[in-house]
């Protein structure tokens, strides 16, 4: 029996990496059967006569959007301009990934197709979210970015059109992922990546994933919600159980503290779970 890790998966067949070597392996029906689904990053045991998964180790986490299992950090590669940045998927991104108990880390792209107003805003985004602990770089950092990732598994995720397969083309030039001009018409990008796919680089693994431009939070509690906003926490208000919404002694509401776009996309998010609720025990 050999141990490795799923490197890539197409359909039936799973890629397992194995001490450096991959095999092109299959799954026991037992799995179908009992409806495990096996997900890139998850740790396996072959059998090296038939080449088949035998077993699927525990998993230390998962991601759900994307799906990959057993990953350090992810990081949000999120684009500035062409397309436009999209705060409201980056704030959910971050709700997901603490949900997920993986470290997060926002990849700024395209910082140099702003004019002199946008960099302006730009900054302020940047600065905010760099005070709350979220560690940021931008994809021209490649020095800090593989001091950040080495040793580490890594993920690579966001909107569509961000650039993820480029950034892993600067990582190391000798990849040369298939990347694809934004649609100006549509102000967003064309798909390039179709499945998930780990890379080895120096001395940690990378997965590149397809992008998407929207993400639902429907299995989500109200109070994982509120734990993926990490800075509403400092702020102590009235009752315990304040939602921040229109409770009384609320210290978030109408915080000049907080960004603005992170308080609308908190309400939205909110709205969203209690509508969600209401259709629910309406069944």
């Amino acid at each position: 029996m050999l141990k490795g890790r799923i490197q890539s998966i197409n359909s039936t067949k799973y890629f397992v990496d194995a001490d450096g070597t991959i095999y092109d392996c299959t799954l026991r029906g037992i799995f179908r059967k009992d409806k495990i689904i096996p997900l890139v990053g998850d740790y396996v045991e072959i059998n090296e006569k038939d080449l088949q998964i035998t077993k699927i180790f525990s998993r230390i986490n998962q991601l759900k959007r994307p799906n990959i299992a057993n990953v350090d950090i992810a990081v949000i590669v999120t684009s500035v301009k062409k397309p436009d940045l999209d705060l409201m998927l980056l704030d959910k991104l971050l709700v997901m990934i603490n949900y997920s108990k993986v470290k997060p880390i926002i990849c700024f792209s395209k910082v140099d197709l702003l004019d002199e107003k946008e960099l302006n805003d730009y900054k302020i985004v940047k600065d905010y979210y760099q005070k709350i602990g979220v560690d940021i770089i931008e994809n021209s950092d490649i020095k800090t970015f593989k001091k950040i990732a080495s040793g580490k598994v890594l993920v690579l995720c966001g909107q569509t059109g961000a650039g993820k397969s480029s950034f892993i083309n600067k990582i190391d030039r000798s990849f040369n992922l298939e990347t694809k001009p934004i649609s100006n018409s549509l102000n967003r990008g064309v798909h390039t990546t179709r499945y998930v796919s780990l890379y080895k680089i120096d001395d940690f693994f990378i997965a590149d994933t397809p992008g998407f431009s929207a993400l639902d939070l429907n299995e989500l509690s109200k109070e994982d919600i509120q734990n993926g906003f990490i800075e509403f926490k400092k702020y102590k208000c009235q009752y315990n159980d304040c939602d921040h919404l229109n409770t009384d002694g609320c210290m978030v509401k109408n915080n000049k503290e907080i960004l603005q776009s992170r308080y609308i996309n908190y309400v939205k998010l909110m709205k969203e779970y209690y509508e969600n609720s209401r259709k629910f025990f309406k069944k």
